[in-house]
């Protein structure tokens, strides 16, 4: 077939694809459970790099789980299927769900009866180069072109039944261009040549791995990668990144030994500690986890700045991989605890302190967009969209911090080890955890003792929204003994019940004592010797509950605006901005951020002035970085508009504040040789909320009329 026929024939099937796209968005319901779950496949697949489509051939053996004729697969509404063959070879048929054309049901000739088994054959192909039509709404999860390819999973790029939960055995054959290595799932074979040559894209290569341990393979990355295996801690880690990016490798080898030694320490062994970590194309997730397989994107491709994403990521193989959400609204106990588990080991290698400030950026995140739905009921979001980051992994994240406190630390930490061992390589529900906490708290309890109600704090904090933001309200008196605080705690929800710890700061040692805090007003009464100081008295001193604030609100605002910069929306990120601003005035790191959008924006003059705005407060310890970035801007911006005297003198103030948060100095330093041009320069990211000094990534600055993305650091400490 020529290259014209074959492009014309793609180009009709994904015209095809996109007749059974329906109005309702892919992920607006809830699924039906399958009647049939995928026990294995085996799938040859082949990728078109010119005409960027996907062709293949998809054998999987089923077991009903209960009675029927009818099987309900997911597969990417892009992919169009031309016949379903059942075990005989005999033509089956088959139809894309009118609802939803993420599901495409198949009519068996006969029923099967319960945890009877069947065989069935998809032969399909289509265009796989965007966004549109993807099962994950706004995310390309799939992508194929002259450059590489990736195939994550989400994507359903082949027939799957019950995701994200189901487990199966898998062999697959991807035959790609020569200039492509593959790597991903399961245990690769050396690749062996197809023959025949294309004009276009010279000779062709057979990947064939073999995936004999049931779990969620099927993601692959394809493209200029080239195998660095390592071994670090005796866990063998095969890094792949193009050669001019894997000089690192043995230092993200390292970093992925370290987290899982830890975890295995904390939690318990897993079955194959070896680890795949590939470096993933722009365009997509930043990162990704499958079975065995870490996917880091290039523009986080940094050990140092990414140590704490790396280690989240091998959280997922304990967190989602052995242990899965038995549905999609389940899926607190794999995101929400493969995200806690980043504080967990940053508290393990680096301290308490690097723990709490993960709690911190927790915070940040849950605060985003909370409203948007319960952590217990999130299968009406998308999963990896913003508003999925925020209540799954953020707020999930916080409740499991809360839990912990609550719990107490051995408690906790035995209640994921017993977890872990009752569920791996199984699926659990959220209800298997509640249940598992509150007889693991129990069992702890000393004689005598009432344990928390877990009960209450799950109905709570899992099934509704709302986070509250506390004020207090006092008076000091003294007495015979010393002195008495008395007053009310006030928060806004109604049915909120938990001990909230206060400390009193006195002229001795400061004190802390537990409130039972119910409903919108609770009282206290407390005695202490010590006369307490002005603005002594603090609510939940240790950061342990979620709760908002003017700070924390105000933060939130500004990382709304740093994910749409980051899309290249920069007139919606300022009004985020400008909100952070009305909630908390004259913060740095919100004039900052609407500097920048205005820059890229090439609004020099509005840019500028936010750049000063920014310089006119005095910024938090962790946002210190803003001065030096905002003096960096400034110059550039004088060296746009040709006053180079001017920009040299702010290049030098940034030289003089000695903070190099990004390699500031180092940038200073060549801005002060070499004027910065549109055409020629970098623009350098900086880091986000709440984020500490680290290296940052770069990008050509923007030719005229180029709308640029932000390529913000991965959101980890140093």
């Amino acid at each position: 077939m020529t290259r014209r026929r074959r492009i014309s024939r793609t180009i009709g099937l994904f015209a095809l694809a996109l007749s059974f796209v329906a109005a309702a968005p892919l992920h607006a319901q809830v699924p039906r459970p399958a009647n049939f779950l995928a026990t294995h496949y085996d799938v040859s697949a082949t990728l078109d790099a010119i005409g960027q489509s996907l062709s293949a051939t998809a054998k999987i053996d089923l077991t009903a789980i209960e009675a029927s004729s009818n099987v309900r697969v997911e597969l990417h509404p892009n992919l169009v299927i031309k016949e379903v063959k059942g075990p005989e070879g005999k033509p089956l048929t088959f139809e894309r769900d009118n609802q939803n054309p993420l599901f495409v049901n198949v009519q068996l000739l006969t029923p099967i009866a319960t945890n009877g088994h069947v065989t069935i054959t998809f032969t399909y192909a289509g265009l796989l180069f965007n966004e549109e039509n993807s099962p994950v709404p706004g995310v390309r999860a799939a992508s194929i072109n002259k450059d590489g390819a990736y195939l994550l999973l989400p994507a359903r790029w082949f027939p799957l039944t019950n995701f994200p939960s189901n487990r199966y055995t898998a062999t697959f054959r991807l035959n790609v261009p020569e200039a492509f290595a593959v790597a991903g799932s399961g245990k690769a074979a050396a690749p062996s040549p197809v023959p025949g040559k294309n004009a276009v894209e010279g000779g062709r290569l057979l990947y064939t791995f073999e995936c004999n341990r049931p779990a969620q393979h099927g993601t692959f990355v394809a493209g200029n990668l080239q195998l660095n295996p390592k071994r670090a801690e005796g866990i063998s880690v095969a890094v792949y990144a193009p050669r001019n990016m894997s000089a690192n490798a043995q230092e993200f080898a390292s970093d992925v030994a370290r987290a899982a030694v830890a975890f295995s320490d904390l939690i318990g062994p897993i079955p194959d500690p070896s680890f795949t970590l590939i470096q993933l194309p722009e365009g997509t997730l930043r990162d990704f986890a499958a079975p065995g397989v870490l996917l880091l994107s290039q523009r986080v491709w940094d050990p140092k700045a990414s140590d704490r994403t790396i280690a989240r990521l091998v959280a997922s193989q304990w967190w989602g991989v052995q242990v899965a959400p038995a549905t999609p609204n389940d899926v607190w106990i794999s995101d929400g605890l493969a995200r806690y588990s980043e504080a967990l080991y940053a508290e393990q290698t680096a301290g308490k302190e690097a723990g709490l400030r993960a709690i911190d950026e927790f915070a940040v995140g849950a605060l985003m967009y909370e409203d948007a739905a319960p952590v217990g009921q999130v299968a009406r979001l998308a999963p990896y969209s913003p508003d999925y980051r925020s209540v799954v992994m953020n707020k999930g994240a916080m409740l499991f911090h809360m839990l912990r406190a609550m719990m107490g630390d051995v408690a906790f930490k035995s209640a994921l080890h017993d977890f872990y061992f009752q569920f791996a390589e199984k699926s659990a529900r959220i209800e298997d955890f509640q249940n598992l906490a509150e007889r693991r708290l129990q069992a702890s309890a000393k004689p005598g003792q009432d344990p928390p109600n877990l009960r209450s704090f799950f109905a709570q904090w899992l099934n509704s929204t709302g986070i509250p933001e506390f004020t207090l309200d006092y008076v000091v008196y003294r007495t015979p003994k010393g002195f008495r605080v008395v007053g009310k705690i006030k928060q806004p929800l109604d049915t909120f019940h938990m001990p909230v710890d206060l400390r009193i700061d006195t002229e001795g040692n400061p004190e802390i004592k537990t409130i039972e805090v119910t409903g919108l007003e609770s009282q206290f009464s407390i005695d202490v010797f010590g006369r307490p100081k002005p603005l002594g008295i603090k609510i939940d001193p240790n950061n342990v509950i979620l709760k908002s604030s003017t700070a924390l609100r105000a933060r939130a605002a500004i990382a709304r605006g740093e994910d749409l910069a980051e899309q290249g929306k920069f007139y919606d990120a300022v009004a985020q901005y400008q909100k952070g601003l009305s909630i908390q005035p004259g913060r740095p790191l919100a004039n900052f951020r609407m500097g920048e959008a205005f820059f890229y924006q090439k609004n020099y003059q509005a840019a500028a002035n936010s750049f000063r705005e920014a310089l006119q407060s005095v910024p938090e310890p962790s946002e210190k970085w803003t001065e030096v970035w905002s003096h960096i801007y400034l110059g550039e911006i004088f060296d746009l508009l040709g006053q180079r005297e001017r920009a040299v003198n702010e290049y030098s103030k940034a030289k003089q504040t000695n903070d190099n948060t990004g390699g500031a100095q180092a940038r200073a330093e060549l801005l002060i040789k070499k004027p910065y041009s549109e055409g020629g320069g970098e623009l350098v990211a900086t880091p986000t909320t709440g984020e500490p000094a680290k290296p940052a990534s770069t990008l050509p600055a923007p030719a005229s009329g180029e709308k640029p993305v932000l390529k913000k650091p991965n959101p980890s400490p140093q």
